[in-house]
């Protein structure tokens, strides 16, 4: 979308955090898929249609609930006695792929392939898991006696145990590529991600 503003610098998130600023101004919402909140660098627009620059030190988990601490233009600190500006962060519905048992062993069994195969995996109380819809990977499940369910639904899955951030699928035939959004732009967990796109 076109910033019709275009002689005012735009905004850069530059830090993740969260804690809501009760000094900071709640300027907006932005809603992206799980594969869309792990990012570095990339341009984003907020619910509302307006623009700001994603630009953080490293590439960051932007959790459901959190918040993007703004600034504008290219200064890197906040003015003393400036009031910030922070945007939400919220997890879009997509496409996933949910399996229940009453089972413990089951679900432990489960969740041991999926993870051997680097999914990154939601745990849906004590009697379900939830991972990024793959027709592939919901084969697999029903061999090992589940009933794998394609829902519509917000994904956030466990961090990585090696500093936090997801894990990835390398073994069933999803392309890779990399870029400065991801760090590692492994594959795509959803198809289309809205609001977003990639700096050239």
């Amino acid at each position: 979308m076109v910033n019709k503003q275009m002689s005012a610098p735009i905004k850069r998130a530059t830090s993740f955090t969260m804690d809501r600023n009760p000094d900071a101004v709640l300027v907006g919402q932005v809603t992206l898929t799980f594969s869309d909140r792990f990012r570095r660098r990339i341009r984003l627009s907020m619910d509302s249609g307006e623009g700001f620059m994603l630009d953080l030190p490293k590439v960051t988990q932007l959790r459901d609930g959190g918040f993007l601490n703004l600034m504008a233009g290219p200064e890197r600190a906040q003015k003393p006695g400036q009031v910030g500006e922070q945007v939400g962060v919220r997890a879009a519905v997509e496409d996933v792929l949910d399996v229940h048992s009453i089972d413990p062993s089951e679900l432990v069994r489960w969740a041991w392939h999926l993870g051997n195969r680097h999914l990154p995996v939601e745990f849906l109380g004590q009697e379900g898991l939830r991972i990024a819809w793959d027709p592939v990977i919901a084969d697999m499940l029903r061999g090992l006696g589940a009933e794998p369910r394609r829902a519509q639904a917000p994904f956030g899955p466990e961090g990585g145990a090696y500093g936090g951030g997801p894990t990835y699928s390398h073994d069933h035939g999803h392309g890779h590529g990399h870029d400065d959004g991801h760090g590692q732009d492994h594959q795509r967990l959803t198809g289309n991600a809205g609001g977003h796109r990639h700096e050239p």
